[in-house]
């Protein structure tokens, strides 16, 4: 038993998740556009059809410009708090609005949503665990600290996406305005690469067999940079970058056998995996 995990685009330029079983599946945010969340869905095998619900993390425009569109094309629930929604401007349609809050399980057939607060510049910003067949993935980005939720969840992952925004002395040396570094670098913005290798040094569980650095900034990060740094340390998980432009490959995490990574050939016949 196993849950099927994907980033379809990860950065400032959109962010959006894919988390599933054989039967059903979540996006946490909807970052990018509906035509091309379809598109990636449909090069990696995924069917739209076995998205059940949309989880809106917070109202930044990266996690929020494609939701109005696809949820309303496909009738898709859309889980967000109402000062979110309010801050975001979201003309979504009643009928598929459900709020939540901290800690309460929210299911989704066999999946299990807990949402929890974050530290971010936003109204009300959330992250989450996502449980089923005996697995559980993080979604953890956007974050300014490692509060203690924040590690209290993630000592419990079999895989996580895991935000690594910004390298300290990138960031420190480049053209970027005072404030906007300040924001950045502050308790409600970002996590830098040293503060998430840190959390994963000294906090990842046994069974953490994926890690998905997400997130990276453009201009304060390089994927070259943060793979190495992270590899030092990686031991038995397996260090994946999330893209800014692309979807990563489709990863099967199981409880018992850990890590699969589905061929291309695989995904293709998808109907039989999913």
């Amino acid at each position: 038993m196993s849950l099927y995990i994907s980033s379809l685009n990860s950065g400032s330029n959109g962010n959006c998740y894919y988390i599933g079983n054989s039967n059903e599946a979540i996006l946490v945010d909807a970052g990018i556009s509906c035509r091309e969340t379809e598109k990636r869905l449909l090069r990696l095998g995924l069917e739209i059809a076995k998205v059940k619900a949309i989880f809106i993390s917070h109202e930044h425009s990266d996690h929020i410009k494609g939701v109005e569109t696809l949820s309303k094309k496909y009738r898709l629930p859309v889980y967000i708090t109402e000062k979110t929604q309010v801050s975001g401007k979201l003309m979504l349609e009643p009928a598929v609005v459900n709020s939540f809050t901290a800690h309460k399980k929210i299911k989704i057939g066999e999946l299990t949503i807990i949402p929890f607060s974050k530290m971010h510049d936003a109204a009300d910003p959330y992250s989450f665990t996502i449980q089923g067949n005996g697995v559980n993935i993080g979604v953890f980005t956007d974050i300014g600290t490692t509060c203690h939720q924040l590690v209290k969840h993630f000592k419990t992952c079999d895989a996580a996406f895991l935000e690594a925004n910004y390298c300290e002395k990138m960031l420190e040396n480049g053209n970027y305005p005072y404030y906007l570094k300040q924001r950045i670098s502050g308790e409600n913005g970002h996590l830098s690469n040293e503060q998430a290798l840190e959390l994963f040094v000294k906090h990842r569980a046994e069974s953490l067999s994926l890690l998905l650095l997400s997130h990276l900034s453009k201009n304060n990060n390089t994927p070259e940079l943060v793979s190495e740094l992270f590899n030092k340390h990686a031991n038995d998980t397996q260090i994946v970058i999330a893209s800014r432009d692309n979807e990563t490959a489709v990863f099967e995490i199981s409880a018992k056998n850990g890590l699969r990574q589905k061929p291309a050939k695989e995904r293709a016949g998808q109907l039989s995996l999913f």
